[in-house]
């Protein structure tokens, strides 16, 4: 019986010791989930730059690499493009990203260059995980690109900062292609400097000008500063009416675009984009095709554009058929080629195209001619012959020539000019 006891009280100990066992281990597990921890954002830079900061940085470069570090590792399932995004803040556009994880850290780019002086929103969400299955508490930041306003994707853009050289593409002149020319402070301190032309003999070649134009969708734009002189002024040309032209008036109370399309068999015209003082359009008296025109007194259109800087841009909506000319950020002439008459080619316009070679023109932009020297189309004319000091050189200044594939936005051209004015 005694035997009974002691075996009875020894299986009592026994359970006694497993339950302990199983409370400690409970205890142990529990505490072990309790130090698993917390997902938060520890840094968040691009380069030296922080981005996480109390003040939202005003320097990042268009092309950033964008590290965050976090307080533990991340799960890389959830580092995806649909938990991490970046917005362009003005348009609400989202922004491609290439995003990797690693440990503690998620490395983010964009897939191409930002635009300049563009504020950006940066948001993580709370389905970004630890590789704990901690959750991280969503957050966003902003920061601002470098420089001045421009919408990104500009395929060439020439800054003159003491040199003709493309700072967006490679739309180079030759050394030779450089005559003339002298650098001088621009509209302001941040545009650096600006090409000055002497109104005689300055020209800056630029080879491939096709590439600027062959496209359904376009944009150009630029400051010009035009002096006063008895004559004309060729601000720019591509072969003239065979490519693209702009030209300020010799009195400075006007100016046009002569531009080239491609009709839908595949031939080309030239259609001008006339702005002078008094503008009409098809609604008081003008061509029907002419959709808008601001009418503006002749002294008011020379005090504007008289040794002033004025910015220029000129849009071309291919699934529109529209063109449409801005004038310091304001629309000031459109047209439709819907509106041309029936029957008329130009109504199956299908883009910008290029004329092609011929004998006596040559596919290079000329800046501060009607062509490049190599053109020799009305090279006997006294207005139109290169190797005449009485011909319409352009006299003045020109600066920030930027040339897109796309139609910029009434609000984008808007934004420009308020970032970038005098």
């Amino acid at each position: 019986m005694f035997h009974l006891i002691k075996i009875a009280m020894k299986s009592k100990n026994v359970f006694a010791i497993l339950l302990m066992a199983l409370a400690v281990t409970a205890l142990v597990f529990q505490s072990c989930k309790k130090e698993d921890p917390e997902l938060t954002l520890a840094e968040l830079k691009s380069g030296t730059i922080d981005l996480n900061g109390a003040t939202a940085p005003t320097n990042v470069p268009v092309m950033p690499t964008i590290v965050a570090t976090f307080s533990t590792d991340v799960d890389p399932a959830t580092a995806v493009a649909a938990n991490i995004k970046m917005k362009q803040d003005y348009n609400n556009t989202d922004i491609e990203l290439d995003i990797t994880a690693s440990g503690k850290t998620i490395t983010i780019k964009p897939k191409a260059n930002l635009g300049t002086g563009t504020l950006y929103k940066l948001s993580f969400s709370g389905a970004i995980m630890s590789n704990k299955q901690k959750p991280l508490t969503a957050l966003e930041r902003t920061f601002t690109t470098e420089g001045t306003f421009a919408p990104a994707g500009a395929i060439a853009h020439w800054k003159f900062e003491n040199n003709a050289n493309d700072n967006a593409g490679s739309f180079n002149p030759a050394a030779a292609g450089v005559v003339g020319i002298t650098y001088v402070n621009s509209r302001n301190t941040a545009a650096g400097k600006a090409a000055s032309f002497n109104g005689t003999t300055s020209i800056i070649e630029i080879p491939n000008g096709d590439q600027l134009i062959n496209t359904k969708n376009f944009t150009v734009s630029f400051w010009v500063k035009a002096q006063p002189q008895d004559k004309g002024h060729f601000v720019m040309g591509l072969g003239a009416f065979y490519g693209l032209q702009f030209e300020i008036f010799g009195g400075l109370d006007g100016a046009k675009f002569a531009i080239r399309y491609e009709l839908a068999d595949g031939t080309t015209a030239s259609e001008d984009m006339w702005f002078p003082s008094n503008a009409t359009f098809n609604a008081n008296g003008g061509w029907q095709g002419w959709d808008f025109a601001k009418s503006i007194a002749p002294a008011d259109y020379v005090a504007m554009v008289s040794n002033k800087w004025l910015m220029v841009t000129y849009t071309y909506n291919g699934d529109a058929k529209k063109g449409t000319l801005y004038y310091n950020g304001e629309k000031m002439k459109s047209f439709d080629f819907n509106l041309w008459p029936d029957g008329d080619v130009k109504r199956g316009v299908k883009g910008m195209k290029w004329g092609g070679q011929m004998p006596d023109v040559k596919n290079e932009l000329a800046f501060g001619f009607i062509q490049s020297r190599a053109g020799s189309m009305w090279a006997n004319e006294p207005w139109g012959g290169y190797q005449f000091p009485g011909a319409n050189h352009f006299k003045g200044e020109l600066d920030d020539v930027r040339f897109y594939h796309k139609v910029l936005t009434p609000a984008e051209i808007n934004l420009m000019y308020q970032s970038e004015k005098p």
